[in-house]
């Protein structure tokens, strides 16, 4: 029998990511990224979060909420798959599915105690052989002047974001110039080879 299940949320997440282009393919191949996770009203009272420092990751159940209203499809064509091979949505990542939800492990890095309530700080957990990915990382060339219009303790994670290639395995023009937001910025790169070159941050 088909049956509704109703999940109240607890929580959102705020980080630098504000499309879905640039967001690492796994959490972990861009380690110093940090999410806020913040919680609601309901969800403040101290005794939620007892004793949750003793744990050094989180499973965390989240909303597809960017997609929801694009519904869904039987089968998609996944990026690294080269955009034209079909698979099962159930056989893939993608965020366009029957329910919307997804699930992923964190790594638990702060645990904020401030007056407007409780604010988990987490990071990407190591996926094993599924970080390695064939070991393809981009060169990635920042040019100085540029680099210094992010704050420096967001740069790191930037540069990781970037040198995970965050183009469609089947673009590989050398004469596009790609944009991808980050935080406040919008950085737009060219990638010839193996190395990636920042032409422009604009804030």
């Amino acid at each position: 029998m088909k049956k509704e299940v109703t999940i109240t949320p607890v929580a959102f997440v705020r980080n630098d990511f504000k499309e879905k282009f640039g967001i690492p393919r796994q959490s972990g191949r861009a380690p110093s990224v940090r999410s806020a996770i913040c919680f609601e009203r309901d969800f403040q009272d101290e005794a939620f979060f007892r004793e949750i420092e003793g744990f050094s990751h989180l499973w965390l159940i989240f909303d597809f909420s960017a997609t929801r209203e694009q519904g869904y499809a039987p089968t998609v064509r996944p990026p690294r798959l080269g955009g034209n091979r079909r698979v099962g949505v159930f056989a893939s990542r993608s965020p366009f599915r029957p329910n919307h939800l997804g699930l992923s492990v964190v790594k638990l890095e702060e645990v904020r105690r401030e007056k407007a309530g409780v604010t988990l700080v987490v990071s990407g957990a190591r996926g094993g052989y599924a970080d390695e990915h064939k070991n393809e990382r981009l060169e990635v060339e920042f040019p100085s002047e540029l680099l210094d219009k992010i704050p420096q303790e967001k740069r790191e994670g930037l540069i990781e974001c970037l040198a995970d290639d965050p183009r469609p395995s089947y673009q590989d023009d050398p004469d596009r110039v790609y944009g991808m937001r980050f935080g406040n910025a919008e950085i737009r790169f060219r990638v010839i080879g193996n190395r990636l070159t920042v032409e422009e941050v604009t804030i």
